[in-house]
């Protein structure tokens, strides 16, 4: 029997110590990400720690500004947005953790470019709802509302499409007019 403690936790007397993890993302064309996530029944330290490492790992993106628990291989509905310093943002929430989400309402129409770290080498005009109420549970298991606009609504349906086992390139009209190579690639500094 192995009595290691888990490699990510230090056990000091009775103070416990985690630290994050970068997560490997998945990417196009993995089966995984076409998957509907399964909701979250529980709040449990495991999905804390799972908030923790999306957290960390959009923070060691460069640019990124969502990721949900489908990218990292989790098959559950939780998500993290933060478009805070965006060059696209006029105004931001901050971090939002989104646990169970569903979109309650929606609001005009605007076509913007999209990318994301499941799809390294593409980017695409996308349509979307320009305002969004979202309703979903924090990272405590307490639920909330809010109605979010421009940029930050974008993010965060494209982060609730992750959770609905979609791609942005599902929501392309035309492939052949409206999906672009990417031009340069943002690669994270090592640590």
């Amino acid at each position: 029997m192995n009595d290691l403690p888990n490699p990510s936790i230090i056990h000091h007397s009775s103070l416990i110590i985690a630290w994050m993890a970068v997560l490997p993302i998945r990417t196009f064309p993995d089966p995984f990400l076409k998957t509907p996530s399964r909701p979250v029944e529980r709040i449990t330290p495991m999905i804390h720690r799972l908030i923790d490492d999306l957290i960390e790992t959009v923070r060691y993106h460069p640019r990124c500004v969502g990721l949900a628990a489908s990218q990292v291989g989790v098959s559950l509905r939780v998500a993290v947005v933060d478009v805070t310093g965006h060059a696209k943002v006029q105004r931001s929430g901050g971090l939002m953790v989104i646990i169970n989400p569903q979109l309650v309402g929606q609001v005009g129409e605007l076509i913007q470019r999209e990318g994301c770290l499941s799809i390294p080498d593409f980017t695409a005009n996308v349509r979307r709802a320009s305002r969004i109420q979202v309703k979903a549970l924090d990272r405590f298991g307490r639920s909330w509302s809010r109605w979010l606009e421009g940029f930050e609504a974008i993010a965060m349906q494209h982060e609730i499409d992750h959770l609905d086992g979609k791609l942005f390139l599902d929501r392309v009209a035309n492939v052949r007019t409206d999906v672009f190579r990417r031009k340069r690639y943002w690669f994270p500094e090592r640590r």
